[in-house]
């Protein structure tokens, strides 16, 4: 493993104890240029992990509470005139940062929520006809409660195609539960977490992500494998072939983070879930509930190993 992976790693899991495997998926996600939702219960510490990883990653951190009353404005900011200088001023609102936490922002209304879609796109917002350019690296962290839970708005497939992977941390064993009953406020110990990349690190691993090698066997199954969500039965909507880059961009950097630099079809496996659940629908639910049974399909039907061609 990349000794500098390492560190940050290791800085993150110092706060949230027994998310090693979900740590290391948004860790993948940032080295991959993509964006993370964290779906969960509320108290499941997806907060505290935003405000960890911007920690460790020392880069400038804006947080914008989602409710229902959020204008776009609110999240890019607005212009007003200047009455000293009678010209027009942008202010910049808190999405001019470098890493952004959208907290719980399926309360906000699909208006607000379609404020990110250029930002998370095209690293870029316009306002008033005037396109602004986004700091590098932009990471969006976005936290969101079940849809099942009241004042909620589903987000839309285009939002949520955005969104490279989504994550869920579930629920702490018992012998991780107790430590956060004895031990310390892990939010008191996001102050001491060290900062383990530079920027320039950061952006040197991104672009030393996209060289990691795929094999054409690996491009097959992964070909196969959105092949097979688009052919109907239990699938609603298939994979997109923004989504066929996603799992490809994230099956690297799980590559990456494990060390090394080829992709190998357990790579495309971890991911598989957090890259796709969120990504498929069934026929006979649309809600997106059905996700994980879906993905589930595919670690069944579709084998690693291309048996017409061998």
């Amino acid at each position: 493993m990349n000794t500098q992976v390492e560190a940050l790693l290791k800085s993150i899991n110092s706060v949230m104890l027994g998310k090693e495997y979900q740590v290391k998926l948004l860790v993948a996600c940032l080295l991959a240029k993509g964006h993370v939702l964290l779906e969960d219960l509320p108290g499941m510490g997806k907060t505290t992990l935003s405000h960890v990883v911007a920690k460790a990653l020392g880069l400038d951190y804006n947080r914008v509470q989602f409710t229902s009353d959020l204008l776009p404005g609110d999240i890019l900011g607005v212009t007003v005139f200047d009455q000293k200088t009678s010209e027009f001023e942008f202010r910049k609102g808190p999405i001019f940062a470098q890493v952004v936490l959208g907290d719980e922002i399926n309360r906000a209304t699909p208006k607000a929520q379609g404020a990110l879609l250029e930002a998370m796109e095209e690293k870029q917002v316009t306002v008033d006809g005037v396109t602004y350019p986004l700091p590098k690296p932009f990471f969006v962290i976005a936290t969101q409660n079940p849809t099942t839970q009241m004042g909620t708005f589903p987000l839309p497939e285009s939002q949520l195609d955005r969104f490279l992977m989504k994550i869920s941390l579930g629920y702490p064993s018992m012998e991780v539960e107790r430590q956060l009953i004895l031990g310390q406020d892990r939010r008191s110990l996001i102050d001491t977490v060290e900062k383990a990349l530079t920027n320039a690190d950061l952006l040197k691993l991104q672009l030393a992500v996209q060289q990691v090698h795929l094999a054409s066997t690996v491009v097959d199954y992964i070909q196969r494998l959105v092949a097979y969500t688009r052919t109907g039965g239990h699938f609603h909507i298939g994979i997109s072939p923004r989504g066929t880059l996603a799992l490809v961009r994230a099956s690297q950097a799980w590559a990456f983070v494990q060390g090394r630099n080829h992709v190998v079809p357990e790579d495309v496996q971890a991911v598989l879930g957090s890259v796709l659940e969120h990504r498929l629908r069934g026929s006979a639910n649309h809600s997106g509930h059905e996700g994980a049974s879906l993905v589930n399909q595919l670690f069944n039907n579709v084998d690693v190993l291309n048996d017409k061609a061998s």
